[in-house]
């Protein structure tokens, strides 16, 4: 899950600015993402404290950081909910406006993104905007 770095290159984590640049990122997105009218619905019954440190852990391991995610798996954490391909979109979208917000780099928001689009069979069996 984390990215392999080259000996002597920075990990994305690093080039973003480690945790200190990563926290509110990921702090503006899950808020943005609760109070979503179109996905806002799902996290009604989850601790958006916890929510905001395992998307934290999760981002942070997969841009290069050292740190443990203590979340199950992304298949598991989304298999009882009947997320739709526009759903996925949604939050998708809700990132990538925090990602901009915060003027993280173009290579990084890139990175970032396509492990988002990666992740999408996990999440839901819908393509791109299918919300049948």
């Amino acid at each position: 899950m984390s990215r392999p770095v080259e000996s002597g290159e920075p990990s994305l984590y690093a080039r973003l600015g480690g945790a200190d640049a990563l926290r509110p990122i990921i702090h503006d997105f899950v808020q943005a993402m609760v109070q979503d009218m179109m996905i806002g619905f799902f996290f009604r019954d989850v601790d958006p404290v916890q929510l905001e440190r395992r998307e934290f852990q999760f981002t942070a391991r997969f841009l290069g950081a050292d740190i443990p995610y203590e979340g199950r798996s992304i298949r598991t954490a989304h298999a009882p909910h009947p997320i739709m391909g526009g759903q996925f979109d949604r939050r998708r979208k809700i990132l990538e406006e925090a990602i901009d917000a915060h003027g993280v780099p173009a290579d990084i928001k890139a990175a970032w993104l396509a492990h988002v689009d990666l992740l999408r069979p996990q999440v839901t069996r819908e393509g791109a905007g299918q919300c049948d």
